[in-house]
């Protein structure tokens, strides 16, 4: 594509890629505010997930939409940057539209697999793995290490009911409600898309920031926490990425403080200058380098030089 073909491309799905990245934003903040589940161990939360059921379904479809809209902003900086650089890998493209994809597949089938783990384990039909022998032998372990009061404050035991047996109780109640959730027939496809998605987020928010930096659309400081957000994204720091696509939906429609940088605008690439750059640049007279009489040890300012010896002619 010519310089202005690129420019028009851009101008044209600028505004469109802002709202889609923001409502990206909302979406995976209205899922965490849907989803209405809670509970301290896993089998308190499967039985939450079972008394709200609907919210986790529709929770789950709201974080699938919410990662198809995030390719817009992915697919729009990576193309910018190809169109600045031939160095940037085409090729790369598939991975950028895919990693989100696998993700907002991975929300709807673990959604899904919750559900299935929830009506097993509140219809009795999970069975734990530890047996009530094992499960005793670790609450003992407990007890001695933490003491019976906080067996009491943490397992709350009932009428008639010893400290001790209300946490085999829920040790083995747990186990169950994991075994649910392992055995679930979605539970592999919901971690193989996930993995693949999360990973592929990583390779494409580091790749594309990386370039994005190099060709001047965007600034070291945003280009470096846009290469690290990937990696956070991965233990669950999606708060900081929910920041950086806020900034770039403003940024592409020019809202943000200073504007663009400049190779938004002329649609090549305008590297940062460097720290060398820069000092030379504060080093440089006003009207420019002029030979070197303007140079520090020049002609004119070394007058303790020697002058040249002649060399003598062969008679």
């Amino acid at each position: 594509m010519t310089r202005a073909e690129t420019l028009e491309r851009e101008s044209r799905w600028a505004l469109p890629v802002a709202l889609a990245t923001l409502l990206s934003v909302v979406l995976f903040i209205a899922a965490r505010f849907v989803l209405g589940v809670s509970g301290d161990g896993a089998a308190e939360v499967l039985r939450s997930v079972d008394e709200n059921s609907g919210s986790v379904m529709l929770s789950g479809l709201i974080q699938a939409a919410a990662f198809v809209l995030l390719a817009f902003p992915l697919v729009y900086l990576f193309r910018a940057a190809r169109a600045r650089s031939e160095q940037v890998r085409s090729q790369l493209i598939g991975l950028v539209v895919a990693a989100p994809l696998f993700l907002a597949l991975a929300a709807g089938l673990t959604s899904a697999a919750q559900r299935e783990a929830a009506d097993e384990f509140v219809g009795g039909e999970a069975k734990p793995a530890l047996t009530r022998a094992e499960a005793k032998e670790k609450c003992v372990e407990e007890r001695e290490d933490d003491g019976n009061d906080s067996l009491v404050d943490e397992y709350e035991p009932g009428k008639g009911e010893t400290p001790l047996k209300a946490c085999e109780d829920r040790r083995l109640e747990d186990d169950a409600a994991s075994e649910a959730r392992a055995e679930a027939s979605l539970a592999p496809l919901a971690t193989g898309f996930g993995l693949a998605g999360a990973l592929g987020l990583v390779v494409a928010l580091f790749y594309t920031c990386l370039w994005a930096m190099r060709t001047g659309l965007l600034s070291r400081f945003w280009g470096s926490l846009g290469m690290a957000l990937g990696i956070a994204t991965l233990v669950g720091l999606i708060f900081f990425l929910l920041i950086w696509l806020v900034y770039f939906a403003l940024l592409v429609v020019g809202k943000v403080p200073g504007g663009k940088p400049p190779a938004w605008e002329r649609g090549e690439a305008v590297p940062w200058p460097t720290p060398g750059d820069r000092a030379a640049a504060e080093l440089e007279p006003e009207g420019g380098w002029n030979g070197d009489e303007d140079f520090p040890g020049g002609p004119e300012e070394d007058e303790s030089a020697e002058p040249k010896r002649k060399r003598k002619q062969r008679e």
